[in-house]
């Protein structure tokens, strides 16, 4: 689950975004929230179901219960309950931001990313669409693209996922070869969520690979002290503390390793003393 982005990144970052939405790696947010704020009849008031016109509550039902079986890993389903959604109200920016999630799942990149300049043609500054086609650009190796999405997410002041983006935007940014900018956008995500092992793996790993063993201790122990270890983690552990002549807290790490994931790559990799590779 914490593969880096040089090895396989396209893949780790699509299991990241399924992550949010199963609530598998402590990441928040899929599509957008409902939006409960805005104005009522020009009087900025906030809206309410009353406000709602019939088509809309008929599109935003769909739309939940095609979220529901997005997050069920049934995209198909899913798909034809969105196209509900937005045959019951094609202003409805929600409905077209969830289905260019779907045929992301689906690997259909380009109705994905029509689906999400159709949502930002509705909500301009929306920042959960500009981090979801950040991600998009960011898995067509589009970094610039995706860097500048994201920027644009992070500078709405009313976001409240900054956590989730600046961690997409490192992993991005690793990918790119950005390491020093990488580690930054890793720090500010790991400030605002320091118990999401994505982040604190992959800052871990951009540290070791500076040769800062010592603060990729830090993080890679907190990560292998929780329930959410795992071979990779674990593996990137023996490595850092044997960079740092810690004998015993090799063999500590390497044991957990061989018991609870013997058949991983990672346990053949330590049996091999592969450690470089």
């Amino acid at each position: 689950m914490y593969e880096t982005l040089n090895n396989g990144w396209k893949k780790l970052l699509a299991r990241l975004f399924v992550a949010p939405c199963l609530a598998i790696m402590v990441m928040s947010g899929c599509a957008n929230k409902p939006d409960a704020s805005g104005a009522s009849a020009g009087r900025g008031e906030m809206l309410t179901d009353s406000d709602e016109t019939a088509e809309r509550k008929r599109a935003r039902n769909r739309s939940d219960l095609a979220q529901g079986y997005f997050e069920m890993g049934k995209p198909i389903i899913a798909l034809d309950e969105i196209k509900l959604a937005i045959l019951a109200d094609p202003t409805f920016a929600d409905a077209y931001n969830l289905r260019g999630l779907i045929y992301m799942r689906l690997n259909d990149y380009a109705i994905a990313e029509e689906s999400f300049g159709k949502a930002l043609s509705i909500k301009p500054r929306n920042p959960d669409v500009l981090h979801n086609l950040g991600w998009l650009k960011c898995q067509q190796t589009e970094f610039n693209q995706a860097l500048a999405l994201f920027a644009r997410a992070l500078a709405d002041p009313s976001y409240v996922e900054r956590a989730k983006t600046y961690r997409i935007q490192g992993l991005c940014q690793e990918a790119a070869g950005m390491l020093a900018d990488a580690e930054s956008s890793l720090l500010r995500s790991y400030e605002y969520d320091a118990a999401n092992p994505v982040t604190g793996y992959n800052l871990a790993n951009i540290l070791y690979k500076k040769r800062d063993f010592v603060r990729a201790q830090f993080y890679i122990r907190r990560l292998n002290n929780s329930e959410l270890a795992n071979a990779e983690s674990l593996w990137l552990g023996v490595k850092v503390e044997r960079r740092l002549s810690n004998q015993d807290a090799v063999l500590q790490l390497a044991t957990q390793l061989e018991k609870r994931h013997p058949q991983s790559a990672e346990a053949m990799l330590y049996r091999r003393g592969a450690f470089d590779e």
